[in-house]
């Protein structure tokens, strides 16, 4: 069985690019446009990775990381922030809020893709 993931960000053709990265390598991808919508999903169907963008409308990243750490379900999924910002104090406010790792974009789909089976142990 596919392991499912929830990519979380405002910008339609950066989940279209993890879309296609992810699904083309047998994962099944879930979409929200902020974070707002991805706690509803999170909430609504169990997934197996986050894939969060740090800046959006209604509900930033780090937000979502700290909700999703309140579920009990959700306390040993993997959560990765993907941004533009390399500041050191983001990256250890997010981890200080259960963030998995970071990764920077511009990224290439390889990078993605390693890390995703790197952190889900596939």
């Amino acid at each position: 069985m596919a392991k499912t993931v929830l990519t979380v960000d405002d910008s339609a053709s950066m989940r279209q690019l993890i879309k296609m990265t992810l699904g083309g390598a047998g994962f099944a991808v879930v979409e929200a446009s902020d974070g707002a919508e991805g706690l509803e999903k999170a909430r609504a169907a169990p997934v197996d990775l986050i894939v969060t963008d740090l800046n959006m409308p209604r509900m930033d990243g780090i937000s979502l990381i700290r909700e999703l750490r309140k579920l009990s379900s959700y306390r040993g999924v993997p959560i990765l922030l993907l941004t533009t910002e390399s500041d050191d104090e983001r990256k250890k406010e997010a981890r200080g809020a259960g963030a998995t790792g970071w990764i920077t974009k511009p990224f290439g789909q390889d990078q993605l893709l390693g890390v995703v089976k790197k952190v889900l142990g596939a």
